[in-house]
């Protein structure tokens, strides 16, 4: 049997970026615990024709490589930075060139990072509402880390792990036979 697949997206294209750090983070601790296989992407691996694009029709082939990714993954992982207040424009822009029917069902964690605590409630006023339009399964916990969370782009708080440990635990919902698979063998 394969792996499951997870997909995460950082809606950024700074390199190197804590919106990559956390999660790189969260899809490393759900294929650890989950088996899943992995795949991360950015912004920049989206490439230049994204600002281009009308239709998904007018991006390169490695454009629609990732959104074919993002769309045939059994799970994903959403990153975005906090900008004015919400998401930026080209991670919306990508998002927009996706087909509600294609991300129905699908489990989701949320997750955004920002310079401060101000921002916190992105990820519930902004990205549980986007994917809500999607009819995905947005987890119930969402994850915000600002920049206090982070030493040298790599997650570094207490509570920001208690937090991505309490959404990794939720997916078990999703994926119960893994679950049981892993319990077993403990």
């Amino acid at each position: 049997m394969s792996a499951l697949k997870l997909v995460g997206l950082a809606g950024s294209f700074n390199r190197p970026s804590k919106t990559f750090a956390l999660v790189e983070n969260v899809a490393g601790l759900a294929a650890e615990r989950y088996g899943f296989e992995n795949t991360l992407y950015d912004l920049t691996d989206v490439g230049p024709s994204l600002g281009q694009a009308l239709r998904r029709d007018d991006l390169d082939s490695r454009a629609k490589e990732v959104i074919d990714d993002i769309v045939n993954a059994d799970i994903l992982v959403i990153g975005a930075p906090t900008y004015k207040g919400s998401y930026p424009g080209l991670f919306k822009h990508l998002i927009d060139l996706i087909d509600p029917h294609e991300l129905r069902a699908k489990p989701i964690v949320i997750t955004a990072t920002g310079g401060g605590e101000r921002h916190a409630l992105m990820v519930e006023h902004q990205l549980r509402p986007l994917f809500g339009f999607f009819m995905s399964h947005t987890l119930p916990t969402a994850v915000y880390a600002s920049d206090r969370d982070f030493t040298d782009y790599r997650v570094s708080s207490d509570p920001l792990s208690k937090r991505i440990g309490e959404v990794i635990s939720e997916l078990s919902a999703f994926f119960p036979i893994q679950n049981r698979a892993l319990i077993a063998a403990e």
